[in-house]
């Protein structure tokens, strides 16, 4: 069973937490560290950015790091084989979250088959057009059992979405806001609503919470409305600020308790 899969069919009534980095961030060659340290800390997923050079749904936290892990000479097959180092290793699903450019210019069927031999279970491509997806991307994608996470915002149509559940596996990603990603204090009322219309949607598959997620507000309103939550931008802050990923957990589990 895919490892995504099997994490929300196992997990009973635990809430789940995500975390994203940017690979090659703090250094280049220290993304197998931070994935064995997030594990051994309690995270249940993790997000492995791709950098890239013109990342749409970005802020300015992520954008900075992936400019960085540029400029420290990661690319996508650097990548590869920095997670095939762990393979036997970690037991968590590892998803990979980038730009269609650089996944294209891999090549598709080479991307899914290095997934598989460097133990990815899924992909979340933010400009990878749905038609594109059913077409050319999904049968590759489930010949090699990669899961393709698709994201709705709070703009997605009930029909749009309810289609994305028929046509997807593994999770739903919740973006809680029409934003680029970025630390909120809140959740205000209008996401709220957001929340609780999805909620009352019967969707099959499971969803997680991710923008925005940064404090005990977030973080509860998130887990409260979804299987879990996502957190890039804060966690990407802290590993940046401290260059250690236990002492980034240390800080933000403390963060999350306020």
């Amino acid at each position: 069973m895919n490892k995504i899969n099997k994490l929300f069919a196992e997990r009973g009534d635990e809430k789940l937490l995500s975390l994203y980095f940017c690979a090659g961030t703090p250094k280049l060659d220290g993304t197998a560290d931070v994935i064995r340290t997030m594990e051994r800390r309690g995270i249940k997923m993790v997000e492995v950015g791709i950098p890239f050079s013109d990342p749409m749904a970005d802020g300015p936290v992520i954008q900075s790091a992936a400019t960085k892990a540029l400029r420290n000479g990661i690319t996508l097959k650097k990548i590869f084989g920095q997670l095939k180092t762990i393979k036997d290793e970690v037991k968590i699903p590892l998803i990979l979250m980038g730009y269609l450019n650089v996944i294209i210019q891999y090549g598709i069927e080479n991307f899914c088959r290095s997934c598989v031999e460097c133990g990815v279970s899924g992909a979340i491509i933010p400009d990878l057009p749905f038609k594109d997806y059913q077409e050319t991307v999904k049968p590759i994608a489930d010949k090699y059992d990669i899961r393709i996470i698709m994201l709705i915002t709070p703009e997605t149509s009930e029909e749009r979405i309810h289609f994305i559940d028929d046509n997807t596996d593994g999770f739903i990603y919740m973006v809680s806001s029409v934003s680029i990603t970025g630390a909120q204090n809140n959740f205000d009322d209008a996401k709220q609503e957001y929340f609780h219309r999805i909620n009352n949607m019967d969707l099959k598959h499971p969803r997680m919470i991710g923008f925005g997620i940064s404090n005990k507000q977030t973080l509860e309103s998130a887990q409260n409305n979804a299987a879990g939550a996502i957190i890039g931008s804060k966690f990407v802050t802290l590993l940046e600020e401290s260059k250690d990923a236990d002492e980034a957990l240390d800080k933000l589990y403390d963060a999350l308790k306020k």
